[in-house]
């Protein structure tokens, strides 16, 4: 139901995912390609290199007076479809080989991030509230969409790895918006509302190179960062290019898209009228096949 027949994964894995929703794929990534990121990444910060499209995302704690370009102060840059080095990360061999086994062999690269979890400050902000990635979505069908998310160095509790819970993809899309935490909460950091708080939670230890393949409705997560570093992780959202996009007018997802085509907006400075569907097909790249609806 949930992956594809053919003869890259073990019948133990399929079944593992078909289980969990996950499914982790050690040291899949070379030293040197995540040092080519990681050496992209801080060119961007430094501003000596400025992708069409790229947003670049700074924790709510560190005010706009504080702030100066460097690696200390970005914690995400998100859409780099338009910087060929960090897109590179897409169209690895070895990443694609996998995202097949979820979304067939026509692939599109639809949102990509590498995420730079800083040092909490100590309001929790480095935290990420338990969320479905479907609710940022307005594509379907689920099944056919797969996270490919790679660890830049070691990931474990202390600074703030992924959590799952197991299984939970099985079920449906809950709506999402911003926790009642105290403290603050980083813009579009949405969560559940309303989970099972006795669901299994698995904290996905993982060392540089490791990959995590995920569907869109498992539920996840990451702690605070409780070092002194700076966390570091690329990831790619990737769909069949047979998926479809669908209107979210009425439903849950209404308010992500007011709040991502009001950011557009003001980033981007649009002029005529947007909808979630628009950013999507901005963002969406093919990388393996041949493109249809997406």
């Amino acid at each position: 139901m949930y992956t594809q027949d053919n003869s890259v994964l073990t019948l133990q894995q399929r079944k593992f995912y078909e289980e969990n929703g996950f499914l982790v794929i050690k040291k899949l990534v070379s030293d040197a390609d995540i040092e080519r990121f990681r050496n992209e990444f801080e060119r961007i910060c430094r501003k000596e290199v400025k992708p069409m499209g790229l947003m670049v995302m700074r924790d709510v704690t560190i005010a706009k007076s504080e702030y100066v370009p460097s690696e200390k102060m970005i914690t995400k840059v998100q859409d780099f479809q338009e910087d060929e080095e960090l897109f590179r990360y897409c169209t690895l061999p070895e990443i694609l080989k996998y995202v097949e086994c979820f979304t067939g062999p026509n692939v599109m690269a639809m949102h990509t991030m590498l995420i730079n979890k800083p040092p909490d400050s100590g309001k929790k902000t480095s935290r990420h509230p338990l969320h479905q990635d479907l609710h940022y979505f307005p594509f379907r069908p689920s099944n056919n969409i797969v996270c490919a998310w790679t660890a830049m160095e070691h990931i474990d509790r202390n600074n703030g790895c992924l959590v799952v819970l197991p299984g939970t993809h099985k079920g449906s899309l809950k709506p999402h918006d911003y926790p009642q935490w105290q403290g603050a909460v980083n813009i579009m950091f949405h969560g559940i509302q309303d989970y099972d708080e006795n669901n299994t939670r698995v904290h996905l230890v993982m060392e540089k190179g490791d990959t995590v393949f995920f569907h869109p409705l498992l539920i996840h997560g990451s702690g605070r960062n409780k070092t002194q570093g700076f966390r570091k992780a690329i990831s790619c959202h990737f769909a069949s290019a047979n998926c479809h996009y669908i209107d979210v007018k009425g439903t849950s997802q209404e308010n992500i898209e007011k709040e991502v085509v009001r950011f557009a907006n003001e980033l981007f400075k649009v002029k005529q009228d947007i909808n979630l569907k628009d950013v999507w097909r901005f963002r969406a790249r093919l990388v393996k096949g041949e493109r249809f609806n997406l």
